[in-house]
C-alpha cells in the first residue's frame, strides 16, 4: 500500500519536470541557456507590479473558463464552443455599454449579466444541437465559434464600424461608466478579479455538494445507467452548457470592458481554447483551477521577455504549454496501465 500510494504522488508530480526537460532540449537545440530562458519569463511575469498585474487580467478569464468547463466535463460533454461563447458575452455586453446610458455601477451590473446571457444562450445552442440535431458537441462548438467570429466581425465593420470609418482596432471606445474600474495605474480590475473567485467557489460546492452536481456526475460516468436510473438527461446537460457559457460570457464582458474598453475583432484571443486545457489539467476539479491558469498566464506575459533579451522566438512559451499537456497526458495513460495491471492482479489473487 506504501508503495502505491508513494508511485500515485510521484506520478502526480512528475508532468512538471517531464515538461521542464522537454523544453530545456529545445531551447539547447536553438543554442539557449535553458536556465536563463526560465529566468527571463519569470522575470517578465514578476518583475513589477505593472507585470503582476497584467498576469492576473490575464488569468480572469482561464479562470473562469476553467471553472465553466469543470461543468461540462463532469457531466461528459467536449464543450469546444467556449470561444464562440466569450464572443457572444462580449458582444451582449457591448451593446448595454453602447445603447444605455446610465451611471457606472448599473451599466456594469447590467453588461455583467448580459455578457453571461450571451454566453449562456450560445452554449446551450450547441446542447441544443447535441439532443435534438444529433451534432456532437465537438463539431456543433467549432461551428458556432465560426459564427460567432462572423459575427463580431460583421458588427465592427458594419452597425457599429467607428465613426470615422470601420477598423480592425474595433469599435469606438465605451463611454466612461461602461468601463470596469481598474486599480489605481495597474490594469487589473478588482472587480473582475472578485467575479473569477465568486464565479469559482460557487462551482465548486454545486459539483461537490448539490443534487444537480452529483447528477451531472453521474452522466459523465455512465450516461445510461444514469438515464435509467431516473436523471432527466436533457435538462442537466443543456443546464450545464448554459452554466459554462454564462461564465465564458462573463469573460467576454470582462475583457471588452475591464481590459480592451471596445469590442475587438479577436476580443477572445485564443483563451477559450486555452481554457480546455486548464480544464484537462485540472482533472475537471475546480479548486485546481486557480494555479493551473496561474501558470498559463504567466507563460503569455513572462515569454515576449525571451524575444527581447535572448534573441529567442516567444514561442517557446507555447512549446512549455504543449509540453506539460503531453506530459500530464503520458502521465495520466501510465497512471491507467498501472491501475489496470493492479485490478487485475487482484483478481487473480
Amino acid at each position: 500500500m506504501r508503495v502505491s500510494k508513494l508511485t500515485d504522488i510521484l506520478l502526480t508530480l512528475a508532468p512538471l519536470p517531464l515538461a521542464l526537460a522537454f523544453t530545456s532540449l529545445a531551447l539547447l537545440i536553438v543554442g539557449g541557456s535553458p536556465l536563463e530562458a526560465y529566468r527571463q519569463i519569470l522575470a517578465g511575469a514578476f518583475e513589477s507590479p505593472a507585470k503582476v498585474a497584467d498576469v492576473v487580467t490575464a488569468c480572469v478569464p482561464l479562470v473562469l473558463c476553467g471553472a465553466g468547463l469543470c461543468v461540462t466535463f463532469t457531466a461528459g460533454l467536449w464543450n469546444v464552443g467556449v470561444e464562440g461563447q466569450i464572443i457572444l458575452g462580449a458582444i451582449f455586453a457591448t451593446w448595454v455599454a453602447r445603447h444605455i446610458l446610465w451611471p457606472q455601477a448599473p451599466v456594469l451590473t447590467l453588461m455583467v449579466l448580459a455578457g453571461m446571457l450571451g454566453g449562456a444562450l450560445w452554449g446551450m445552442l450547441a446542447g441544443l444541437l447535441k439532443v435534438y440535431g444529433r451534432v456532437h458537441e465537438i463539431f456543433g462548438g467549432l461551428g458556432l465559434n465560426y459564427v460567432a467570429q462572423g459575427l463580431v466581425i460583421w458588427l465592427i465593420f458594419n452597425p457599429w464600424k467607428r465613426a470615422e470609418g470601420a477598423t480592425m482596432q474595433g469599435t469606438d471606445p465605451f463611454p466612461a461608466p461602461a468601463w470596469m474600474p481598474t486599480l489605481g495605474r495597474l490594469r487589473v480590475a478588482p472587480l473582475a478579479v472578485i467575479l473569477a473567485l465568486a464565479a469559482l467557489v460557487v462551482i465548486y460546492f454545486a459539483l461537490r455538494g448539490t443534487r444537480w452536481g452529483l447528477e451531472l456526475k453521474a452522466l459523465g460516468k455512465n450516461f445510461r445507467a444514469a438515464f435509467l436510473l431516473g436523471v432527466p438527461s436533457t435538462p442537466r446537460m443543456l443546464t450545464a452548457f448554459a452554466v459554462c457559457g454564462a461564465l465564458a460570457g462573463l469573460a467576454g464582458a470582462i475583457r471588452c470592458s475591464a481590459v480592451y474598453g471596445r469590442l475587438i475583432p479577436e476580443i477572445s484571443g485564443g483563451l477559450g481554447y486555452l481554457s480546455l486545457l486548464v480544464a484537462l489539467l485540472s482533472a475537471y476539479r475546480p479548486q485546481w483551477v486557480p494555479p493551473i491558469a496561474l501558470f498559463f498566464a504567466a507563460l503569455g506575459v513572462g515569454s515576449p521577455r525571451l524575444e527581447l533579451n535572448l534573441q529567442l522566438d516567444s514561442s517557446i512559451g507555447g512549446v512549455t504549454e504543449a509540453s506539460v499537456v503531453l506530459a500530464v497526458l503520458l502521465v495520466n495513460g501510465w497512471r491507467a496501465l498501472l491501475a489496470r495491471r493492479r485490478a487485475l492482479q487482484e483478481e487473480a489473487a
